[in-house]
């Protein structure tokens, strides 16, 4: 049963301060066993990928030839997938696609009131290297989500890593990154992967920033290797938050609130209503949709254990526990959602209507699917275009301009005590340091 609680209730700041606070992960220490790993794979490339690959995921590969997923896999793969399943990848990349093309950022040129030109200009990140979790149950549409913004910002080589356990892949995963513009594929995991990304090695020449969820060791070799290569971000368990009143359909919202909780036990599903009477029924709608998902004992242990109703009085006090709860998904199930999403400051996306399911952003919508979790909201976006960009920026003086504000940045150097700092600019205007 689920966690219900009301903001009338006299221990409702406890029990909210609970659920913020709540640890749906445990960390496991992991911290030595990665390092090793890395420093390994460093000092030896291939021959050192090769032998965790070996061991962890059960294969026999012989030489860094091995490691390449091959086209004639990829075309092989292709042709195990449903052509229905295949179309609509299709339409989903295309959409996210034109999504991401919208973020793409202008370059900027002008004079100031001092006549200085200044700027900035993007370029892509040319290397990215694509973290693909392995097995069966794996996603093509992360494939997309992370793929996609990389081409589109301009990266000139996208590199996949994912691991096959026994020799298992889902076809659709190669589909995917074949659809995506994929440059490589290899068939490794694990930190392992992480580092072959980082350091390069005789087969995979190194990358300059690493995008996709993992294990806790891939999380960790992701932090250890930052610095050398960016990265995108640490993501915890899935999460929706869902603001409802009495006019949605009980079963819509409990669909709804088991979307998120069916990918993890630990994943978290929150519903905010101002109508306790509703609550019972999305509560019911919730049990009966357990007993026919195919994934149900999933679903079930994180509503168990994870799930919250929260009921309020109106609906004007949900936007304050929204910003407080900084959810990765949220839903506003309301007359009018976008009043109600003008109030709300944090949260990573927001569907708008009881006819946005965030499942549809999951897919196909068009924004990204790779979201700040564990209320990280408050100060980080999801993934976008310009994480695969960055930014120079431009300064152009002449004669004129260096002696308009040159002095005062020869007064500062002075003060820092950086004489060196002040000579470079005191010596092109003829002036005493």
């Amino acid at each position: 049963m689920s966690a219900r609680f009301s903001i009338s209730d006299a221990d409702f700041e406890q029990r909210f301060q609970d659920v913020l606070g709540q640890k749906r992960e445990t960390d496991a220490d992991v911290n030595d066993t990665v390092a090793r790993i890395l420093q390994d794979v460093k000092n030896r490339g291939d021959e050192a990928v090769i032998e965790y690959t070996n061991q962890f995921d059960r294969l026999d590969l012989k030489s860094g030839a091995d490691l390449k997923v091959t086209s004639e896999e990829i075309k092989a793969a292709k042709a195990k997938c449903d052509e229905k399943t295949l179309s609509a990848l299709s339409i989903a990349a295309e959409r996210i696609k034109s999504y991401h093309e919208k973020q793409k950022p202008e370059n900027l040129r002008y004079t100031d009131a001092d006549g200085i030109e200044l700027g900035y200009r993007w370029t892509a990140i040319e290397a990215v290297g694509l973290y693909v979790p392995g097995g069966l149950a794996t996603y093509p549409s992360s494939v997309l989500m992370n793929a996609i913004p990389a081409k589109v910002a301009g990266a000139t080589r996208l590199v996949m890593v994912v691991p096959t356990p026994d020799g298992t892949i889902n076809p659709l995963v190669l589909a995917a990154a074949d659809l995506c513009g994929v440059d490589e594929v290899y068939r490794i995991g694990g930190a392992q992967a992480v580092a072959a990304l980082a350091y390069g090695t005789d087969t995979i020449a190194k990358v300059d920033k690493i995008v996709g969820p993992g294990n806790a060791f891939v999380a960790t070799a992701k932090k250890q290797v930052f610095g050398t290569v960016g990265i995108d971000m640490i993501a915890g368990p899935s999460e929706i938050l869902v603001v409802a009143d009495n006019k949605n359909d009980p079963a819509w919202i409990a669909a709804d609130l088991l979307s998120q909780a069916e990918h993890d036990p630990v994943a978290q599903s929150i519903l905010i209503t101002d109508d306790a009477t509703y609550a019972e029924e999305v509560e019911k709608a919730v049990q009966h949709h357990l007993t026919t998902l195919p994934r149900t004992d999933i679903a079930g242990e994180s509503w168990k254990n994870y799930g919250v109703i929260i009921v309020v009085d109106h609906m004007d006090q949900a936007p304050a526990l929204v910003d407080r709860l900084a959810p990765e998904h949220l839903e506003l199930c309301v007359d009018d959602p976008d009043l109600l999403s003008e109030k709300i400051s944090h949260a990573g996306a927001i569907f708008l209507g009881r006819y946005t399911p965030e499942a549809i952003g999951d897919y196909i919508a068009g924004p990204n699917h790779v979201l700040p979790t564990a209320r990280t909201a408050r100060f980080s976006s999801g993934l976008s275009t310009l994480d695969f960009m960055k930014r120079s920026s431009l300064i152009k003086l002449d004669a004129e301009g260096l002696q308009k504000i040159g002095p005062p940045a020869v007064d500062l150097a002075n003060s820092e005590g950086l004489g060196a700092h002040a000579l470079s600019i005191a010596i092109r205007l003829n002036m005493p340091k």
